[in-house]
Formats: C-alpha cells, sequence, structure tokens
C-alpha cells in the first residue's frame, strides 16, 4: 500500500467524522476501514449519556463490515478534532485484533490534515494480544 491509499482512507474517515454524535465531549472522530477485498466502510463515534455505553468510529466501521460479511481488516484509518492525531483506545485494539493480524495498519490524522498522518500496526499497538488463536 501507497501514501495515495492511506490519504484516501483518510479523507474518507474525515467525511465520515462530519456524521459524529458528541455532545457532551466535542469531540467528533471518524474511521475508515479497508478490507482483504478492498473493500471500504466508515463510521464514526456516537455517544450516549451513559458515557460508557459510547461507541467508537473503529468500532462502528468494524461492525458494519462484519454485518455485510467481512472478516479480514487490512487497514484502519482514523481522524479526529484537535491538534493530535487520534490512536485507538484499548477496546478498539481489541476488536481490531479480532479480524486483524499484527501486520494490520493503523493509520491516524488529524481531520484538518489528512495528508500528514502518522502510521503504524496493530503489532506495535497491541504487542502479545489475547485474540482467536488464544484460546
Amino acid at each position: 500500500m501507497d501514501d495515495t491509499t492511506f490519504v484516501t482512507l483518510l479523507k474518507k474517515a474525515v467525511e465520515a467524522s462530519k456524521q459524529s454524535y458528541a455532545p457532551y465531549s466535542k469531540f467528533s472522530v471518524g474511521s475508515c476501514v479497508l478490507m482483504e477485498d478492498g473493500t471500504q466502510y466508515t463510521g464514526c463515534n456516537v455517544e450516549n449519556a451513559s458515557y460508557g455505553l459510547t461507541l467508537c468510529a473503529e468500532r462502528n466501521a468494524i461492525t458494519t463490515a462484519v454485518a455485510r460479511g467481512q472478516r479480514k481488516i487490512v487497514a484502519v484509518a482514523i481522524v479526529a478534532d484537535g491538534s493530535t492525531p487520534p490512536y485507538p483506545c484499548g477496546a478498539c485494539r481489541q476488536v481490531i485484533n479480532e479480524f486483524g493480524s499484527p501486520e494490520t495498519i493503523i493509520v491516524v490524522a488529524t481531520v484538518e490534515h489528512p495528508e500528514q498522518f502518522d502510521k503504524t500496526t496493530l503489532g506495535e499497538l497491541l504487542p502479545n494480544a489475547f485474540g482467536p488463536d488464544s484460546l
């Protein structure tokens, strides 16, 4: 994958972030997941007055992909408001692991500058992960 692909995914995540429901944190997040067959799915964060029920953008994108029969994530793009690129939370890392691998690429950027991104892998973010192979 080249940088053009990552910027495309990040720009789709920017569009998804515009649908964010974040009345409490005012922190809009968007995500786009690239599946093994090349299909892309987007998601945004959806907050809830019962804060623990808030859904992250990454998990929304992944569950949409799974609901459409997809099972293998190749890359995850995440954007958010602010000046710092948003890395996935622990819960999202675990869900990415369920459908990804240590080689799954994670790219993060701000909404304002999707062309300026950080790139890492799930293995770097979640070493020694617990997953299906652990059972």
